[in-house]
């Protein structure tokens, strides 16, 4: 849900009309608000600093691994110090970001009941390891609730914790990462505090840092020395930063908009609507139970609730042609087939604004679905979906052999298709 304020404030010609390369003395407002929404980030996670300039999550992940990079050198253990351990269960982009910078990837298996078990890590642990990159709560939908021992067992071994921060909308105002022993978490905006993910974007992914890595935060920055505010963008200014991410401050439109949200809701409010967010994936999980089947057991879940493939057995359905099915009952399909962990794994994410009549709806539509599948009524599947303006794609044709221009059909027939 991005609510319509927030359009409204970042419209103001006082924050949509202005450009990086104006004189700071003339940008004073909006440095105020970068300023104003940092301070906002590190209470709500604990955090020493914050690192604002990150365009989107990946581009997060990127920026903390790089200030944990840059502080391991600092201690003279850049090269020494080569492996970063990452959970089974992680998003793909933990170990691209670890080996995008040249670290080596060992995993850490799951346990059977979808978490990580602390005695895993302090096997892998030895004066080679860098860090961990750890979810939490993790792409399962469940909190790792050995979060404390796993940090401590990591610092102890002289590594860093890095925290995949996408699922933050599940703890704000209940938890601190900081408090968890984390050193460096992304915050993705579009996620957590409202601002549009249509389209892929614009993304906002702020980095959060522990007091150790704080002086690894890259340029530029927004200070207050006096009066008014100022921004260290030069690498002589700053000689610890690694540097610069992007060219300018980041994505200002994105902080209008998350700064609008949270003082809209304000603290209890924003502990309210991860409340919401929890309350509501346990709803769909407690009324889909009798008929979806859960890898991890009906236990309580976080703010998304995890199914598999199980209750299809037999039926000739696949995940794929389920989630094309959801299509011409008017749903965006959930997240297919991730985590890795989960076979043909369906990931629901219905998020705090959803009101329970509109989820009543979606357990209905979704109990429907499940009824015409297993009673063998696959034609409702099979070539799914009917009713959208395109019909199934080949999806790995289309991946393999995209076509990335528009040419005219050859006839009327194919054009018809």
């Amino acid at each position: 849900h991005n609510p319509r304020l927030n359009e409204k404030m970042a419209r103001l010609p006082g924050f949509g009309d202005i450009h990086p390369l104006q004189p700071v003395s003339t940008v004073q407002g909006a440095l105020e608000l970068i300023d104003m929404l940092a301070a906002w980030l590190m209470e709500e996670t604990g955090m020493a600093a914050v690192a604002m300039s990150p365009k989107a999550g990946a581009h997060g992940e990127l920026c903390g691994m790089m200030a944990i990079k840059a502080a391991l050198e600092a201690r003279g253990e850049g090269d020494t110090r080569n492996v970063v351990l990452v959970p089974e269960s992680a998003h793909g982009t933990n170990p691209a970001t670890a080996a995008l910078l040249g670290y080596s990837v060992k995993a850490i298996p799951a346990r059977k009941d979808g978490t990580v078990n602390p005695d895993e890590v302090k096997a892998l642990l030895d004066e080679t390891v860098a860090g961990i990159m750890l979810t939490n709560p993790n792409t399962c939908g469940l909190f790792e609730r050995d979060i404390i021992a796993i940090a401590d067992a990591v610092h102890e071994a002289g590594a860093y914790f890095y925290c995949d921060g996408a699922n933050f909308n599940a703890i704000v105002g209940k938890a601190r990462p900081g408090d968890l022993g984390v050193d460096a978490m992304h915050i993705n905006l579009h996620k957590t505090f409202s601002t549009p993910h249509g389209g892929g974007g614009p993304g906002a992914g702020p980095v959060v840092l522990s007091e150790a890595l704080a002086p690894f935060a890259p340029l530029p920055y927004v200070t207050r020395p006096g009066d008014g505010f100022a921004v260290v963008e030069h690498e002589g200014e700053d000689p610890k930063s690694f540097g610069r991410l992007t060219a300018f401050h980041g994505q200002m439109g994105m902080f209008v908009r998350a700064l609008s949200y949270m003082l809209s809701h304000g603290s209890d409010g924003l502990k309210k609507a991860s409340e919401d967010a929890v309350l509501n994936a346990n709803y769909v999980r407690a009324r889909l139970s009798d008929l979806m089947s859960l890898p991890f057991g009906n236990k309580p879940c976080m703010h998304e609730v995890l199914f598999d493939d199980s209750f299809l057995k037999d039926t000739g359905v696949t995940t794929l042609d389920f989630a094309k099915a959801m299509i011409d009952e008017g749903y965006h399909p959930m997240t297919m087939y991730f985590p890795l962990v989960v076979h043909g794994a369906m990931l629901i994410e219905p998020t705090e604004s959803e009101s329970k009549a509109s989820l009543d709806l979606f357990i209905a539509t979704m109990r429907d679905l499940v009824m015409d599948a297993k009673a063998g009524k696959t034609e409702r599947f099979a070539g799914a979906p009917y009713y959208a303006p395109r019909r199934r794609l080949d999806e790995t044709q289309a991946a393999r052999k995209p076509r990335l221009s528009w040419t005219p059909p050859e006839s009327i027939g194919e054009a018809a298709e």
